[in-house]
């Protein structure tokens, strides 16, 4: 008896022990407290996404759904023009003029209550009348504060008779390559569409010239999505759906938007100054790779390599050099161009910036204040040129061009007073629109071919000379 005794003690804390590593290391619904590890990550009050997965108990994305389409809304872009009938100014000698109206259609984005909306540049471009659908299908004329071309990016502002629903934005840093997200548009008056995918890369650059820094996603957009939202699991504005990329025009499979993080800043740009303050690090270069290594005789294979530091920039009093490799700013790794520009796209002229590099084989670190890009300068057959500041813009009447700063081309010293100052417009029939863009023309051309220049001078006058 008293060995039965034993054995069944011995069994029964058996049992308990099993029971007890049973509910502590494999039922879920246990919470493990003071470790260092925990089954379910918390978000924090500026979360990017909530927890989902692929099972039924958690692959809902009908919050995030709901709290979106009511923000996202249908942006019809109506332009008139004038044309004459050839046929009857040819055989009856006059001018039949008729109006013809075109329309394009795309979605936006409620960002505030009281009516500012953000969309794609491309969306409301050379728009005569501009009218924005919410989703309650109630109709209102808009007004254009502002754009920005080269990130594709234009805001707007309606007046309604109520508070309307927007988004918020979420920052854009914090995204990750697999997260779950949502493209909503509001397409040729359908009402909200919403669709969901993955987020498949982050800084994509589809112009080796580019200045933009695309998210990626799989999530399908179609022609008239452009300018709506793309948001996390939260519902949260994470980007700004503005291009697909395929050779028929349909989305198929590759969908690129404008991080909010950059949106975000163009917008505050837009109201508070009236443009984009874009500022520059000052430096040009590459990212590495394998071979780019091999072929410049460096160890590291990651990072963006400064072939060339521009001159009064940042970048050159803080003493960058050719050569070093930039491998972090702002504690953000840099491995290409597109890495650079999502950081350097979130700043503003005077902001400083941390940049990490490797000199030889040694790490370091410096401060670095970004400059603006009126700094930027370039200079071709003696001509030196840089960027329009707000001023010019106004002064000569134009959106784009660069300046003549200098000229030290003995053949065109008689002309030196007729031409410094004067904003060149085209170059080769090219837009001159600013000094990046020309740097870019100028790099396909051999130091002696001839080069056409079209040209307003300080009275007005345009200019066309061939140098």
């Amino acid at each position: 008896m008293k060995n039965f005794s034993s054995l069944f003690i011995v069994s029964l804390l058996s049992g308990a022990t099993t029971l007890g590593a049973y509910k502590l290391f494999v039922d879920p619904d246990t919470t493990i407290l003071n470790d260092t590890k925990t089954l379910i990550t918390t978000a924090s009050d500026s979360s990017y996404s909530r927890p989902v997965g692929l099972s039924s108990s958690v692959l809902d994305f009908t919050e995030a759904a709901e709290k979106t389409v009511h923000s996202v809304v249908h942006v019809k872009n109506v332009t008139y023009r004038t044309v004459n009938d050839p046929v009857l100014q040819y055989f009856y000698g006059y001018k039949s003029e008729q109006r013809q109206t075109q329309v394009g259609t795309g979605s936006g984005v409620i960002i505030s209550e009281d009516g500012y909306i953000v969309t794609n540049n491309h969306v409301i471009k050379d728009a005569s009348d501009i009218e924005i659908t919410l989703n309650n299908n109630k109709v209102y004329k808009a007004k254009l504060i502002g754009t920005d071309s080269k990130m594709d990016v234009a805001l707007l502002k309606i007046d309604a008779d109520e508070k309307l629903s927007y988004s918020v934005f979420a920052d854009s840093d914090q995204i990750k390559v697999g997260e779950w997200v949502l493209a909503v548009g509001n397409p040729y008056n359908l009402n909200s569409t919403v669709t969901a995918g993955i987020i498949s890369a982050k800084a994509r650059n589809l112009d080796n010239n580019s200045i933009q820094s695309f998210i990626q996603t799989d999530a399908a957009v179609n022609p008239g999505n452009s300018g709506g939202a793309l948001v996390n699991t939260n519902g949260e504005l994470i980007g700004i759906n503005t291009m697909i990329s395929s050779q028929t025009g349909s989305y198929v499979g590759y969908s690129f938007a404008v991080p909010s993080n950059i949106c975000r800043k163009i917008i505050e740009d837009i109201m508070e100054y009236g443009n984009v303050q874009r500022a520059i690090l000052g430096v040009e270069g590459g990212e590495l790779n394998l071979k780019a290594s091999q072929e410049l005789g460096i160890a590291q294979s990651s990072g963006f390599y400064i072939n060339k530091v521009n001159k009064n920039t940042g970048a050159e009093k803080a003493g960058l050099q050719k050569g070093d490799v930039i491998t972090n700013i702002d504690n953000q790794k840099i491995d290409s161009y597109a890495d650079m520009a999502r950081v350097i796209n979130t700043k503003r002229p005077n902001d400083p910036v941390k940049v990490g590099y490797i000199r030889g084989n040694k790490q370091y670190a410096v401060s670095v204040i970004l400059s603006k890009t009126e700094a930027m300068t370039a200079a071709f057959k003696g001509i030196s040129l840089e960027n329009l500041d707000a001023t010019d813009k106004k002064r000569f009447n134009t959106p784009f061009g660069v300046k003549i700063s200098d000229i030290n081309n003995p053949n065109l010293a008689p002309y030196y007073d007729e031409l410094k100052g004067n904003v060149i417009l085209k170059v080769d029939n090219q837009k001159a629109t600013d000094v990046e863009t020309v740097s870019s023309i100028l790099q396909n051309k051999a130091e002696n071919q001839s080069i056409r220049l079209e040209m307003i001078n300080k009275s007005g006058q345009i200019l066309r000379i061939i140098i």
